[in-house]
């Protein structure tokens, strides 16, 4: 079957999202369903392709991914030992109080200021 407007073309194209997602984990996003949501909302009025194209090519096999190797599965380095590091007790906060020996006694200063100096 060729391809003769750009429906078309959008739900031949979902296979090949659709092979690479069968190999994702569940709630990755799909593509494959936003293409066809998009050629849904296609309106009809859009014309046809001057000339028809061929069908995509089949999807490839995709291979499954390899597991991860078992020296490469733990959570540290060869030769390094991971271990917690103790949490420093901190002491509490004592409030800084400041007592004045002699009352302040004087004049306070006068600021002057000019505008447009």
């Amino acid at each position: 079957m060729a391809i003769k407007n750009i429906k078309a073309l959008l739900t031949q194209a979902t296979a090949f999202p659709a092979a690479v997602e069968a190999k994702l984990p569940a709630g990755a996003p799909k593509l494959s369903t936003m293409l066809l949501d998009t050629a849904g909302k296609i309106p009809a009025t859009i014309p046809d392709f001057p000339l028809e194209l061929p069908d995509l090519p089949a999807v490839p096999a995709i291979p499954s991914l390899p597991g991860m190797p078992a020296e490469l599965a733990r959570n540290y380095v060869t030769g390094v030992e991971v271990r917690s590091a103790p949490v420093p007790v901190r002491s509490p906060v004592t409030p800084l109080v400041q007592e004045y020996t002699q009352p302040i006694e004087g004049v306070v200063g006068q600021v002057t200021t000019r505008r447009g100096m």
